[in-house]
């Protein structure tokens, strides 16, 4: 089965922090600009990348203004497949419920695995063939 994936918003902020160009998340983030691997977002997740790049602390770190991370955001919408599911199709409840819409997302489509660094997510005993780390992403399929 062809796999598609979802990157947390942990690993995108990773990949934009790190000062290191061959590590997982840097790897992974420059596959999405370049359309390097299938990919899925949702309107949710795009919002969130968005939210989460423009937090004055992070905007520190980054040193992108909203007018640069608009770019890059575009960017990646561009080469991603975008789905909106509903949440009525999923009846499993995520362990954060800050991130049920990521949840919702991999009900929609048997063939996602979210790429996530999150702890909590990659604990959960009923996605745990569907959640990856990033590093174990890019061991298995090279990005």
């Amino acid at each position: 089965m062809n796999r598609y994936f979802v990157i947390d918003t942990n690993v995108l902020v990773a990949g934009l922090l790190t000062a290191h160009a061959d590590s997982p998340v840097a790897r992974i983030l420059d596959g999405m600009l370049t359309a390097a691997f299938p990919f899925v977002v949702s309107e949710a997740l795009l919002a969130e990348y968005h939210a989460v790049l423009v937090r004055p602390k992070l905007c520190k770190l980054h040193g992108l203004s909203v007018a640069e991370i608009d770019l890059i955001l575009t960017d990646i919408a561009r080469h991603a497949i975008v789905l909106n599911p509903s949440s009525e199709i999923n009846n499993h409840v995520a362990p954060d419920l800050g991130d049920q819409f990521l949840w919702d997302l991999l009900a929609a489509r048997a063939d996602l695995v979210l790429v996530t660094g999150d702890k909590l997510l990659l604990q959960d005993a009923l996605m745990q063939d569907r959640v990856i780390l990033p590093h174990t992403f890019v061991a298995q399929w090279g990005h």
